[in-house]
Parts: structure tokens; C-alpha cells; sequence
């Protein structure tokens, strides 16, 4: 992070506590961090760089994460502009669509076989990063899931309700943590929601916890997030009757232990066992389930895997995190956007130890050339290349960096 970066954060901190009548006692008292490391921040001589403590800061001010990064970013990348541009279209589609409306007039549907199809394709282009293509796509898809299920009975609607549910995935997380828009993102998961709310399947419901949780988590209330997280594996651990169900826990599981990493205000012991805790459980999970794609998630061994790189790295162990990325072989998911989280944080991790700022240039590189749109609008990613401009770096890594740099948007 760039000292001017530095300074702009501090003075985001400075002015919304100042705007809650909160002196840095209070919010030190909230967050769970010193009064020297706030009053450090708020005058640009400590970076905020990491997701635990930007999230607690959050949550004491009850502001969203975004208030103090700055997110959502405009990137350079052209083809990240184009999904900001799709936003509007997006944001209509989700506020004036409720299920039990008659239909618009318009050209036939088609059969759900078809549309089934759609949906698989927006998940796939979500997963590949692309997220223009997925933002363009979306409000004509929902439109027409919702038309069609309006127009059904029966099983045909309650296949058509979980088609809906299908989609709504790719748009809450495309809004929510590619895109920053974390109100439009409640939204989504929302309608989701009452498509879901008909169905008389518990482990669709708990999937609706696992939408709700990714949204309190972006909104900066990981006690809230993990609360959610709870109750839906309670759910689904009563109706372990299929290998998707098994998968769903897992993924369950795994967001619980991000929640615990984000509440900073728990004590480190006993946050570190309840984290390690969920991690086994996944692994034991994964270890069952193999790798799967059910609910259009990543589930199994690889991405237990990945979970355990990026928890490090956000609880500050990146030596630890190193070690585990080691061992984890990412692109056997053929999933970009889980490749590019995976090298995104063991760069960002490297960057952290001595004498490996050239393995962490090469590491975000890496990241960017699998998924440019997820690296170039990542807040913490352009901390970390801001951070490393400022480092003396070999001349073929500094070069290759400064190109990163410019491609993000980020000054030189």
C-alpha cells in the first residue's frame, strides 16, 4: 500500500468515526484493536491491509467494509468496466421482479431444459471470471425463470423455483465480492429467498443461509455471518441423505471458519481452534465427496485447500500460509476465479516475508493472468502491489510490476 493510500484510508477511518461521535478509545474498545494501531491508521504510518481488521472497523462504525477501501474500484481492464455498465439493467431486473406478478408479454420461454441450460452457462461464466458477459446475461435470464415459474404449477414450477435459486448464486457473488455492490447483492439474495421459501426441501433452505452469510460477512458482521453460517449447517446436518448435501456442509464449514477469521474480537486461541476445527471437518467432508460441482460451488480437497492459504493469510501466519499453498494444485477445479483467489493470496502472503518479494510479483501475476477482472477490482490485491512499487525489486520483477500496476488503474 502506497502512502497516499495509506493516508486516504486513514482519513476515510478518521472522518466516519468522527461522523459516529466515536472517540478511538470507543472504536478500539468495538473493534478489538489498539488505540496506538487506530491512531497510527487514521494518520497514514500503519497499513490497513488486512480483511480481520477492516471488517471489525467496520462493524464498530456500522459502515460496509467498502467505506473504508474504497471498493468497488474502477479498473483500467475494459472488460471489468463493461460489468459496471451492466449494473443498471441488473439492478432493475432485481428490484422489479416478484414472484405471483403476471408475466410480461413477450416471446415464448421455452422448455426448462433449456433454461437449465442458461443457468449452467451464467454459473460458467461466473466461475471463468467473466464477468461482463455474466452481468449482461442476468437480467434477461431472471426475467425469464420468473415468467416461466409464474406460469407453472406444480412440479414443473418447483423445478423452475430451484432453477432461480441456481441463478440468483452467480448475481449475488458477482455483486457482492467482484463488484462491491453489497446492497444490490442483499437483494438478490432475497429473491432468492422467496423462490426458495415454496420449496419443500430443507437443504435448499439452508442454502439460502449460505447466501445470506457471504452478504453479512460483506457488510461487516461476521458475529452475524457465523450465527447464519450455524444454523444453516444445523439443517443440513439433520438431512445428510446425498453426496450434494455432504458438499453443501463442506462449503458450510468452510465459511464458518472465514466468519471466525473476520471476528477479530474473539480471543486468537480460541478463534485458531474453532478455526482449524471447521477446517477438518471440510477436509473430512471433501474427503467423502471428492471433487464436486454441486450447487455450482468447487467443493472438495482442492479447495479445503484454498481455504486454508487465504485463512492464513488473513490471520496474519504467512509463513503457514506459504507452506499450505504448496501442496494445493488449483487449477484442477477449472474454476479461474478460484485459481486467481488461490495465487492472489499466496501473493500477498509472500509479499510479507523477507527476501520473497520477487515469488509474490510472480504469484500476483499469476492470479492476474487467470482472472484479470477479479485481480484488477481486489482491494487488498492492489494494497499489496502498491505496497511492493514502493520495495527495491529485482529489474525484470520490478518492470513486470509496474505493468500490473498500470493495468489495475493504480498511479505510478
Amino acid at each position: 500500500m502506497s502512502e497516499e493510500q495509506a493516508q486516504q484510508i486513514g482519513q476515510r477511518l478518521r472522518s466516519a468515526r468522527r461522523q459516529r461521535g466515536m472517540s478511538l478509545r470507543t472504536l478500539a474498545g468495538l473493534s478489538g484493536l489498539s488505540v496506538g494501531f487506530l491512531s497510527m491508521v487514521e494518520n497514514g504510518q500503519r497499513h490497513l491491509d488486512r480483511t480481520g481488521h477492516i471488517n471489525a472497523l467496520a462493524e464498530g462504525l456500522r459502515i460496509a467494509p467498502s467505506e473504508l477501501t474504497g471498493q468497488p474500484y474502477a479498473s483500467a481492464d475494459p472488460s471489468a468496466t463493461s460489468a459496471h455498465e451492466a449494473i443498471p439493467a441488473l439492478r432493475l431486473a432485481l428490484m422489479g421482479i416478484n414472484l405471483g406478478l403476471p408475466p410480461d408479454q413477450g416471446p415464448p420461454i421455452g422448455p426448462v431444459s433449456g433454461l437449465a441450460e442458461r443457468v449452467a452457462e451464467a454459473n460458467r461464466l461466473y466461475h471463468a471470471c467473466e464477468y461482463g458477459q455474466v452481468a449482461a446475461v442476468l437480467p434477461g435470464l431472471l426475467g425469464d425463470l420468473h415468467a416461466a415459474a409464474d406460469a407453472a404449477t406444480g412440479p414443473r414450477r418447483q423445478v423452475l423455483l430451484r432453477l432461480l435459486a441456481d441463478a440468483y448464486h452467480p448475481a449475488c457473488t458477482l455483486l457482492l465480492k467482484n463488484l462491491g455492490y453489497t446492497d444490490l447483492a442483499f437483494i438478490a439474495v432475497t429473491r432468492a429467498a422467496e423462490a426458495i421459501a415454496e420449496l419443500d426441501d430443507p437443504i435448499y433452505h439452508a442454502l439460502s443461509g449460505f447466501f445470506h452469510t457471504h452478504v453479512l460477512m460483506a457488510a461487516g458482521s461476521p458475529v452475524q455471518a457465523l450465527a447464519r453460517a450455524e444454523q444453516a449447517a444445523d439443517q443440513v446436518a439433520r438431512h445428510l441423505v446425498t453426496p450434494a448435501a455432504h458438499a453443501l456442509l463442506g462449503e458450510l464449514h468452510l465459511i464458518q471458519a472465514t466468519c471466525l477469521t473476520q471476528d477479530v474480537r474473539r480471543s486468537g486461541t480460541e478463534r485458531t481452534h474453532e478455526v482449524h476445527q471447521h477446517l477438518v471437518e471440510a477436509a473430512d467432508l471433501a474427503a467423502r465427496t471428492g471433487e464436486t460441482k454441486a450447487w455450482h460451488l468447487n467443493f472438495g480437497p482442492t479447495n479445503v485447500g484454498i481455504h486454508q492459504v487465504s485463512l492464513n493469510t488473513d490471520l496474519g501466519w504467512h509463513g503457514q500460509a506459504v507452506t499450505a499453498g504448496g501442496v494445493v494444485r488449483p487449477q484442477i477445479l477449472s474454476a479461474p476465479g478460484r485459481e486467481a483467489a488461490f495465487r492472489a493470496d499466496l501473493g500477498r502472503s509472500l509479499a510479507h516475508l523477507r527476501g520473497r518479494d520477487a515469488e509474490a510479483v510472480a504469484s500476483l501475476l499469476a492470479a492476474e493472468h487467470v482472472a484479470p477482472q477479479r485481480i484488477h477490482a481486489n482491494a487488498l490485491v492492489r494494497d499489496t502491489v502498491s505496497d511492493l512499487l514502493d520495495r527495491q525489486l529485482p529489474t525484470h520483477a520490478a518492470r513486470d510490476l509496474r505493468g500490473l500496476a498500470h493495468r489495475m488503474g493504480l498511479q505510478l
